[in-house]
């Protein structure tokens, strides 16, 4: 039994937010998406690339791409977890996607205009390996911490996850700023973005693999072999998952909001350089300012739903998303792409923290299968980045430019935000219960 409220195993929980946020940051949100469209412009054709002999534009390419990984793994998800909770195993699931990613994230070292298929295939096993692993780390949540602690120990990840990404993201800032001084040539500088971000990933992962507990079986007995356990495990926890009032409201809203705020993440790098003609070593300086203000923003958030109830603070925050969705579309100057990044960067980090631990909050405690419970988690947010990312690449094609593509987001904010009402109106009716 794993002693909970532990500070070692809390610091170490929260590394592997710092080991794998370095990909979160340079590969989907500022280095490769700047090297992608850069590499793959062109003006004449309307940006056009041939993949497997098919005309794309470059930036659908890259959201399609994206999407069919996140489809991948909302497809695996359920099975893998509801088998890692069965056998005991989910470390060795964590660390096998862990490997995975980080050896893709290596692989584009080799990535360059000539070879576009097999970047785009190392694209989408990175992705494929960070999700994956990230489900695992966060139903390690309510193993580690007690109620009372979630939402503190949930931004302590997300802060340590900002932090070191952001020192990560300085270095690879330094080659990009000043190639020639490193004898780097051409794309040379993102090239070895990529790898740093691989040998980073799966280094500091080393720290929680060693310190966190594989976990415990949650059948001692069983007759079933293990991928039949496995979906019997998973149908016993959608069976109860029908029956908690409060989880039935708040995943549907995660699923809408999260279709905004996961979208503007991975395609906010693209949007500026293509819309506004950003340089890179601009989009990073933007990415940069987006991280360090989003720590402030995990820890403000933490405080003030201590004061006000995580699902009120999450409405608040579903309105600025509006807001800033609504600005990215008349935005036209670096300044005030500027601006806009500083609004994003202080609802980032608290609506994807604040999400983890409502969600954990709402789950029953001490529940033995908490990897198969965080697959409904995991999974309902990788769907939504596929319908996110799925609307934002197809409006774009019809339409041919990203701004219009902003205006579904609004959409998905707002119905994101009837649900949390719906919610809120639950949980106050149980506090008054309770009283």
């Amino acid at each position: 039994m794993t002693v909970k409220n532990d500070k070692r195993t809390i610091r170490a929980w929260a590394m592997f937010d710092w080991a794998n946020s370095a990909y979160n940051l340079v590969i989907t949100s500022t280095v490769f998406p700047a090297y992608y469209v850069a590499i793959t412009a062109n003006p004449a054709n309307g940006d056009r690339v041939q993949f497997f002999g098919r005309s794309i534009i470059n930036t659908v390419l890259q959201q399609y791409t994206l999407a069919a990984a996140y489809m991948i793994i909302a497809l695996m998800l359920p099975v893998l977890s509801s088998i890692a909770d069965y056998r005991g195993n989910k470390k060795v699931f964590m660390q096998f996607f862990t490997t995975m990613g980080a050896m893709a994230c290596c692989g584009l070292f080799f990535f360059n205009k000539n070879n576009l298929e097999y970047g785009m295939i190392c694209f989408a096993i990175a992705a494929i390996g960070y999700c994956g692993s990230f489900v695992f780390y966060n139903s390690y949540l309510p193993e580690i911490a007690t109620l009372d602690m979630q939402d503190k120990v949930s931004a302590k990840g997300f802060t340590f996850g900002y932090i070191g990404s952001v020192l990560l993201q300085v270095i690879c800032f330094v080659f990009v700023l000043s190639p020639d001084t490193f004898g780097l040539t051409g794309g040379g500088a993102a090239q070895l973005s990529f790898l740093m971000v691989g040998i980073w990933w799966i280094g500091f992962a080393m720290i929680p693999f060693k310190v966190l507990p594989k976990g415990s079986p949650v059948a001692k007995a069983h007759t079933h072999n293990i991928i039949k356990g496995g979906f019997i495990e998973l149908g016993k926890v959608w069976q109860k998952v029908k029956n908690m009032p409060t989880l039935k409201r708040y995943l549907p809203a995660f699923f809408f909001y999260s279709m905004g705020v996961q979208t503007i993440m991975l395609v906010a790098t693209s949007f500026a350089a293509k819309e506004l003609k950003m340089p890179t070593t601009s989009l990073i300086q933007i990415i940069l300012i987006i991280q360090l203000v989003a720590i402030g923003g995990a820890t403000l958030m933490s405080r003030l739903s201590d004061r006000f109830g995580n699902v009120k603070v999450l409405t608040g925050v579903i309105l600025i998303w509006v807001v800033a969705c609504l600005c990215a579309y008349f935005v036209t100057t670096a300044t005030q792409f500027y601006l806009l990044a500083v609004l994003v960067g202080l609802i980032m980090g608290g609506v994807q923290s604040l999400s983890r631990s409502t969600y954990s909050k709402f789950l029953p405690q001490d529940i033995p299968d908490t990897a198969s419970f965080f697959s409904f988690y995991d999974v309902t947010e990788k769907l939504a980045i596929v319908g996110g990312l799925f609307s934002f690449g197809f409006i774009e094609q019809l339409t041919g430019s990203m701004r219009n593509s902003t205006l579904a987001l609004v959409v998905f904010f707002i119905i994101g935000l009837g649900w949390l009402l719906a919610l809120g109106r639950v949980v106050g009716k149980q506090i008054l219960v309770d009283k």
